[in-house]
Formats: C-alpha cells, structure tokens, sequence
C-alpha cells in the first residue's frame, strides 16, 4: 500500500523542461503531497537524495507489452529504466478482442505466444490486468490489425461493408473499456489490404467518444511521404491526434530524408494535432521480412520456430550454413523475427532531437534474442544522446520522456511533479545513467537508475524490482491541445 515518505535533497528536473532546481518532496497516499524546503521531523520516513536527481517517471510511447504485463508483472526490463507507465496495442496489434480460433497470424505473433490469446473483448483483458495488476501503468490502444484477424475469414482484400460495421463495434466496445484509441499496421499482411477508406470508417467510434490514431505507416522507405499524408487524412478524418509510430527512413537511398518528413510533419502541426515517437537505435526489427533483408545492410535473427539455432545469430551466417538463397533461407525459419540495420543515426538524432518527439521503446519481449530496446531505450538516450552526443539537454530529454507524452495522451495529474499529481517517480545518477543492454548481450539491466517508484509505491530499489505491483490502467482525459 502507498505510504508517507520524503526524499531529500534531490536535485528536480520536473517534467515540464523547464530548469532544474533542488527540493524535497513529501509523498502521502501514492501522491505528491507536497514540494520545497520541508520539516523532517521524528516520525517522517525520509530517503536522503543529496547528489541524485528526481524525475518524473517515464512513459514508454510505443510499446508490445499487452501480454507481458500478465506474464511478467514485476515488468523488470522497464521499471529497471525508469519507465512507469506503457503504452500497449501500438502497430496494429492488440491482444483483444480476438477469440481464439486457430492459429495467431504474423504480426500479432510478436505480442508472445499463442496461449495469450484468449480475450474475446478488450473489457476482459482489462479487467485481467485489473484483477492481476503489473508494476507499472497502462495506457492502452486497441489494434486495427487485431479488428481485422477477428472480424475477416480473409484479410487479403478490403473488408465488407458487414465486416467494417463488425469492426466498428469492436472498436466502439474497448474504447467504451478504456482504450485510448486505435492503431494501425498497414505495413504488415493482414492490414496491407485495407484501403484509407476502411480505417476511416472502422475508426467512426472515435469520433463520437474521442480517442487518438497511431499509426505504423504503410511505408517508411521510398513511399513514405505518401504514407505520412494517408495518416493525416485520416487523422483529420476522425478529428483525432495522429502519433506516427517510430518514425524512421529505412534504406540506405533514403538517408537524410527526416529532414523532409519532419517538415511535413511540423507544418501539419499547424492544422492538426500531431506528434512522434521513436527510440534511439539505428536499428529496427519486426517479423522476419525479405523486403527488409534486402535493404539492411545487416539482419539479425530474434528468434525463429522453423530453426530455432538461428536466434542471435546474422541472417548471412544462418543463410551460408544452411546452404540456400534469402528466400529460402527465410523459408527454412519461419515464422520468425528479426533485427534490420537499414537506419542512419544522423536520421535518429534529428528525428529524436524534435520538438514533437517522445520516447517509445517498441521492444517485442518475449522474442528469445531481442532488441536491446527493450531493455535500454530510456537510458541510452540519457547516456548517449544527452551526456555523450549533447544533441538535448537533460531537461529536454526528461520531457519528451514525461510531460509531453502525459500531454499528448490525455493524461491528468501525471508526467510532471507537482503537488497533487501522482507519484510516479524516478531517483537517478545524471552522471552514472547508462543502458547495458547490447545487439550481442540484449538481456541487461541499466545502471543508475537508484529508485523507481509508481503511484507512491517502490517498484526498483536500483539492484532490482521490489515485487509490489501498484499499476493502473489509465484514463484518459481530453484530446484537446488546450
């Protein structure tokens, strides 16, 4: 349960990007009671934080979490990075509502296996969550990939006016359970078929009870400025916020057109509302993909059911051993997933550097060798892109992680430390901070990440999770950018 605690001689940086400045903070009933110089007289519960700095804690943007949460609710790979709040559902593909018919069909198989799914509604995966809550908060989307796997026999074409109306009242359902609105993965085969009218019509609900669009672009290579201008129609469409889901140029012939596609972005800033999430890697990874093979210049592979020994190994490698092409070679592993080097890091920096961009981390957890996103995003922006590269200050970086995530998502009485906000709080070393989590070694805690905290309770005491579980599934509050 939530206590009464005061940490001491922090130095604050407040979420809000503005300057730091030193001060305690007094914690009562999981809320920020009270911030200054305070009396710490006998009775108080008092963590000396002289040296350290005291965060707001972070909200991870983009993340697969959904089934994670239920399987790992000590979520140690998150709170170990100062993470307090995930967003679930992002790419198209949510846990639910799907009943369970047979086989899971890539992408949605990147969520875990196949036992997971097993929530006819999105009402009953909350209320899991809820029943069993995790270490960290909620804010969960509901996947238009997901939609379609349950509505459609047949997602190689456009749905049916009947399957866009079944589609419609599966969306109306979760966001009447908490769902924060929908996402979309038209880059991947259960969606690519879906026209800009379909998502149009399926996302109807949200204009009635608001909600936000998140989206997976239909390409994020050669054709992704057209792909940007479907999301805003879209976005525009259904009156909602439109998150461009880790926005990235992929291939080499591509590099150094953020320059362009933030432009684009920024200037439909000025009609629209519209905002970015993105993780600080040059590398990406998804199902196992010969488009993307193609044009990485190196592929890893995370894990594969067809030749399970090629987990953590390059694609080249498992290709020359196996003694065929990259079709066949895909062939012999799936299903599969991958690692693709095929982003520059002058793109990540620029896109991670502006304005309108958070933090998302988009690990895929249960793959058996994944990304190092998963475990290191946070900190590897705070040690790499703050303290070694100077590309944002810390203040910056701590709002893109916070405040302006709690802003973008409707969030009341988060992502900023205030009196009367909640205490979601993270204690760190400024000048220790740093991700361990590696392409060779992806399984790895960060370093200076001394207390993590989650509506007032301690969830990372900075050698590992407490074991309290205080999340919440989050509410959302307003869309308006007032």
């Amino acid at each position: 349960m939530p206590t009464s605690f005061i940490i001491s001689g922090a130095t604050l940086v407040d979420g809000s990007g503005g300057a730091r400045f030193q001060a305690d903070v007094a914690v009562s009933d999981g809320v920020i009671a009270e911030i200054g110089q305070l009396d710490k007289g006998d009775g108080q519960r008092v963590k000396q934080a002289d040296g350290l700095m005291l965060t707001p804690g972070f909200i991870d943007s983009h993340t697969h979490d959904d089934g994670y949460l239920l399987v790992h609710p000590d979520m140690k790979p998150k709170v170990s990075q100062g993470i307090t709040t995930v967003v679930t559902g992002n790419c198209g593909i949510s846990l639910a509502p799907l009943p369970s018919n047979g086989v899971i069909p890539q992408p949605l198989d990147l969520l875990g296996p196949q036992a997971l799914f097993h929530f006819k509604t999105f009402a009953s995966w909350i209320a899991q969550l809820r029943e069993t809550p995790a270490a960290v908060n909620v804010i969960p989307l509901v996947g238009h990939t997901t939609l379609r796997v349950a509505s459609m026999a047949d997602t190689g074409r456009a749905a049916s006016p009947s399957e866009i109306e079944a589609m419609q009242q599966l969306l109306a359902e979760a966001l009447d359970a908490g769902a924060f609105g929908m996402s979309t993965g038209t880059f991947y085969p259960p969606a690519s078929h879906a026209p800009t009218s379909e998502i149009i019509q399926v996302g109807a609900p949200m204009k009635q009870r608001g909600g936000l669009y998140a989206t997976h672009l239909r390409d994020e290579a050669d054709h992704i400025v057209p792909a940007i201008e479907e999301a805003l129609e879209i976005g525009r469409a259904l009156d909602s916020l439109v998150v461009f889901s880790h926005h990235k140029l992929a291939g080499s012939k591509n590099h150094g057109r953020s320059a362009e596609t933030l432009k684009i972005i920024e200037e439909a800033n000025d009609h629209q509302p519209v905002c970015i999430d993105c993780h600080p890697y040059p590398a990406t990874s998804t199902m196992l993909r010969l488009d993307r093979i193609l044009i990485a210049k190196r592929t890893m592979v995370t894990w594969s059911t067809g030749y399970p020994e090629a987990a953590g190994r390059d694609f080249s490698e498992v290709m020359q051993e196996l003694g065929l092409d990259e079709q066949g070679t895909m062939d012999r592993l799936m299903p599969a997933g991958a690692i693709y080097f095929l982003m520059h890091e002058s793109d990540v920096s620029r896109i991670m550097a502006h304005p309108l961009t958070m933090v998302g981390s988009d690990g895929l957890p249960f793959d058996s060798h994944p990304h190092p996103r998963q475990w290191g995003t946070f900190t590897r922006v705070l040690r790499a892109m703050v303290r070694e590269q100077n590309i944002m200050t810390l203040e910056q970086a701590i709002h893109k992680m916070t405040g302006l995530a709690a802003k973008n998502y409707g969030l009341t009485q988060r992502g900023l430390l205030r009196q009367g906000y909640f205490a979601d709080m993270v204690l760190l070393n400024e000048n220790e901070v740093a991700d361990q989590a590696s392409f060779d070694a992806p399984i790895q805690t960060s370093q200076g990440i001394c207390d993590v905290w989650v509506n007032g309770e301690h969830v990372w005491n900075g050698i590992e999770a407490t074991g309290n579980r205080p999340g919440r599934i989050l509410s959302r509050a307003s869309f308006n950018r007032t």
